[in-house]
């Protein structure tokens, strides 16, 4: 068959245009280092690398967000660490302040160093995060949480807790309210508190106590009365359940003892001292109270006066009572930081999972898009070589012509 001249050249164009086509892509491979340079050249890999990319940007995300929850969390304990100090400086105060050789004198100026303490106290808990947030005020980040009122302090804050996404499937809380720090502190021993009542003019002491059978817990309100009768003088108390309608009496009358345990209910206490007829004292649930109201109310008892021994008797209940509430809010601040504590230690495990999750995203995504460059050298080679031959025999080719023989 007969070939014209311009099919001769129009199919040698193409070819070169092929040729070069190849070798082109082959050097672009070479300086990008990839094998895939559109999705076209293969579709499948192409959207699992595409895939594979988004986690690994996802999870340099994470790594970002722990690093910024470590800040915060790393704040929150250096802050919970100088509330501590802060209660325990507090109840070295109130363990001085029961030194029997005081005066008034003397518990004034522990009641004016309190005062000091309590300012500090709050200003702790009015700690920022240094972005112009705050630290323990819940989702209300830009609200002051504590204000000073004459019984302690008032939260402004809510309940909430704020969190950060540190891993695809946790969240790590960045603080806790200032509630649940600062105010849900359980009085007395944590379960049932005791008291005795501002009217009493005897010299008795009861002690904080303790559940001695928690099966037998019925979570009432109790009351304990004194009667003093006859010569010598015979003291025996009665206790009563306040809360059933009428109260009933749980003890009746029973010889009262010094020092001896009293025990109903799975409840266990002693009173010391020297009771007075009609003394009472109560027995009640344990309740959440604020620490600035539990040093607001040492710094009023250091100020009352203290005269006689009835005086010395409410003072050493009075301090009772606010040893066993601050005791409980610095267990309770141990607690909150033992919590930070452990999720810090989290973010270190996160990180390890996290580098080894990059590890693993940047070994598959080089499976799926790295050139074998060895091969792509012996490729572009070849492929130069094979145009070399086709643009030589192409010039050979055209330069046939029978006009030559003419």
């Amino acid at each position: 068959m007969r070939i014209s001249t311009l099919n001769i050249f129009n199919t040698a164009t193409n070819q070169l245009g092929t040729l070069q086509s190849n070798i082109a892509r082959t050097q672009m491979q070479l300086a990008t280092e990839r094998r895939i340079l559109t999705p076209a050249d293969d579709p499948v890999a192409s959207a699992r690398a595409l895939e594979v990319s988004q986690a690994q940007e996802m999870n340099t995300q994470f790594a970002t967000n722990r690093t910024n929850a470590r800040s915060t969390l790393s704040h929150v304990e250096s802050t919970l660490q100088d509330t501590g100090d802060l209660l325990q400086d507090i109840q070295q105060l109130a363990v001085n302040a029961g030194n029997g050789t005081m005066v008034l004198k003397d518990r004034e100026a522990l009641a004016t160093e309190l005062e000091g303490r309590l300012d500090d106290l709050l200003g702790v808990a009015n700690t920022t995060d240094g972005a112009g947030g705050y630290l323990f005020s819940g989702y209300m980040a830009n609200t002051q949480p504590f204000n000073r009122t004459p019984g302690g302090a008032q939260y402004q804050g809510d309940q909430g807790q704020r969190q950060l996404q540190v891993a695809a499937s946790r969240k790590v809380p960045l603080s806790a309210s200032g509630s649940a720090v600062f105010e849900a502190i359980p009085t007395g021993n944590g379960t049932f508190q005791t008291q005795a009542a501002s009217a009493n003019t005897g010299a008795a002491i009861i002690s904080s106590g303790s559940v001695s059978d928690r099966t037998a817990l019925t979570g009432h309100d109790y009351a304990l009365s004194f009667t003093v009768t006859g010569t010598p003088a015979v003291t025996t108390y009665t206790v009563n359940d306040n809360t059933t309608v009428p109260p009933t009496a749980v003890l009746s009358n029973q010889p009262y003892e010094a020092g001896k345990t009293i025990s109903f209910d799975g409840l266990s206490f002693d009173i010391k001292g020297a009771p007075a007829n009609g003394d009472t004292f109560t027995v009640q649930p344990s309740e959440k109270q604020s620490v600035f109201t539990t040093v607001t109310d040492l710094i009023a008892a250091l100020r009352s006066p203290a005269e006689g021994s009835s005086g010395k008797a409410a003072l050493t209940n009075q301090l009772n009572t606010a040893m066993d509430n601050l005791k409980s809010a610095h267990d309770n601040v141990l607690t909150v930081q033992a919590s930070v504590g452990a999720h810090l230690k989290e973010l270190d495990y996160l990180d390890s999972a996290g580098d080894d999750l990059n590890i693993h995203y940047a070994s598959t995504l080089s499976d799926l898009q790295d050139l074998d460059v060895v091969k792509a050298i012996s490729d572009f080679q070849q492929q130069q070589t094979t145009l070399q031959a086709a643009q030589m025999s192409f010039k050979t080719m055209s330069g046939l012509s029978l006009f030559n023989y003419l």
